[in-house]
């Protein structure tokens, strides 16, 4: 396509250059991630998030003096001589793991047996522990390449004390400082040579789903988390605003683990808060943004509040997947049911779509019902429909309804693609400006045929208008 095409926002003036058959989001959705992932392990507080953060170029990874920061596994792009892959994040690995830290021991397995390559991060100043040489027994089993790495080594004197680690049999140790950037340039190359071009067949990049828990203050996200949870996950309090910081918990569901971010009440809006509250504001639209599925929870038995539909609206223009949580349905009663779906039909056009589960988090009563909600919402949510298949559709359903005239003239559509999904995003190329009235049309009709229950969906049109002939 040439630069002249597009003449302006969304305005296709010419279209003598454009091919659509060139145009194939799904073979540019699988080459931006079909690249290799190099998995960062080891036992805890060795510095594999520092290691990660100085291959990033970037602060990503949370670094803390402190083991066990680090529970899920995490994947970042990163980028060397031209080279891009996947670098991978791991929590501590522990061969006897109990409770919490066996899940994060288990994500950490996981990561060792879908990468296409391994560094094994080892202490220099310790040197060689029992759970060192564990991991070394457990990374010969697979065929994956292992790169040896002597973290913490500042000077010259470190370096002969790291020499020992050529012990473990996995050849010769890669001295690196990942505090000050030491040697990590010359491990990277190393990196590159035993890094495949594409990853191997089966494996996998992704990570535990990640789900917030969002709504006004007081209404049960820490309550239902460690409903969830089993045990005291989040503090609890009849006093709304106990949760501050977003709370990051790894939860056993229906066989998967999921990773819960248990978020500050939304007060007001963040230009109006103060202080903590304004901090918290902030991160909780941060954890939101980095989450994939939103609980948004709601207290069925009190009316709905500005403070509701604010948080909705939040969730909504993030793109996010959305399950309605209505909890404290113990203490409903038939007239509060009664009048409550009234308030939906009413407060709730936004997000139609949403999923709904009426639970009680102090119960427990129906919480097992938000994991199918959550994975149908995120099925819906990373759901491609084939460029074919997608204007089949789209001609009968035009056919049987076109859109309204505008200025004389009747609008056609051209074609149609999917340009994305995380939401899933529809562009229209039409020959003229379609109705708002008609996109909620079509977007409804789109649903009725595929689905997406639980996920907003998107519709762009791109206008092509004829440029006029030279006389």
């Amino acid at each position: 396509m040439t630069e002249d095409v597009l003449a302006g926002d969304g305005i296709w003036s010419d279209e003598s250059d454009w091919e659509i058959d060139d145009f194939d989001p799904e073979a540019e959705a699988g080459e931006e991630l079909a690249m290799p992932t190099l998995a960062v392990v080891g036992r805890p507080n060795v510095g594999k998030s520092t290691l990660v953060n100085r291959i990033l170029g970037r602060r990503e990874a949370v670094v803390e003096d402190i083991p066990g920061v680090t529970r899920d596994r995490v994947s970042y792009e990163a980028n060397w001589a031209g080279r891009r892959f996947w670098v991978q994040d791991t929590g501590g690995w522990e061969p006897d793991a109990k409770g919490l830290q066996q899940s994060v021991a288990r994500q950490a397995e996981l990561a060792m047996s879908t990468a296409d390559a391994i560094l094994l991060v080892v202490d220099a100043v310790v040197g060689a522990t029992a759970t060192d040489e564990a991991a070394v027994k457990r990374l010969r089993r697979s065929k994956i390449p292992v790169i040896l790495v002597a973290n913490k080594v500042d000077d010259a004197r470190a370096e002969a004390e790291a020499a020992s680690l050529w012990s473990l049999g996995l050849g010769e140790p890669r001295m690196v400082s990942a505090a000050h950037g030491r040697g990590t340039g010359d491990l990277l190359d190393d990196v590159l040579a035993v890094l495949p071009e594409t990853p191997r067949e089966g494996a996998t990049g992704t990570g535990p789903r990640r789900v917030a828990l969002v709504g006004k203050p007081n209404v049960g996200k820490s309550s239902l988390l460690n409903k969830l949870a089993g045990d005291e996950r989040s503090v609890v309090h009849d006093v709304a605003g106990t949760t501050v910081d977003p709370v990051d918990s790894l939860v056993e569901l229906g066989g998967k683990i999921w990773k819960f971010v248990d978020t500050a009440g939304l007060r007001r809006k963040v230009a109006h808060a103060s202080g903590t509250e304004f901090y918290a504001s902030l991160r909780t639209k941060a954890a939101l943004e980095a989450s994939e599925v939103a609980i948004m929870l709601i207290d069925a038995s009190q009316p709905l509040t500005e403070q509701d539909l604010r948080v909705i609206s939040l969730v909504a223009d993030s793109g996010r997947a959305l399950v309605l949580a209505f909890n404290k349905w113990d203490l409903v009663d038939e007239d509060r049911r009664l009048t409550l779906e009234k308030e939906v039909d009413r407060d709730l056009v936004r997000v139609p779509w949403a999923q709904r589960v009426n639970i009680s988090a102090h119960t427990g009563r129906a919480v097992q019902k938000l994991v199918p909600a959550m994975e149908g919402a995120l099925e819906s949510w990373d759901k491609r429909i084939s460029t074919g298949r997608l204007n089949t559709w789209l001609k009968e359903v035009v056919a049987a309804t076109p859109p309204p005239m505008r200025g004389g003239r009747l609008p056609r559509v051209l074609f149609a693609t999917q340009a994305s999904t995380r939401p899933p995003t529809f562009v229209l190329f039409t020959t003229g400006f379609l109705e708002a009235g008609y996109r909620r049309f079509l977007e409804r009709r789109l649903r009725e045929e595929f689905g997406f229950d639980g996920s907003p969906v998107r519709i762009s049109v791109r206008v092509r208008e004829k440029r006029e002939r030279k006389k």
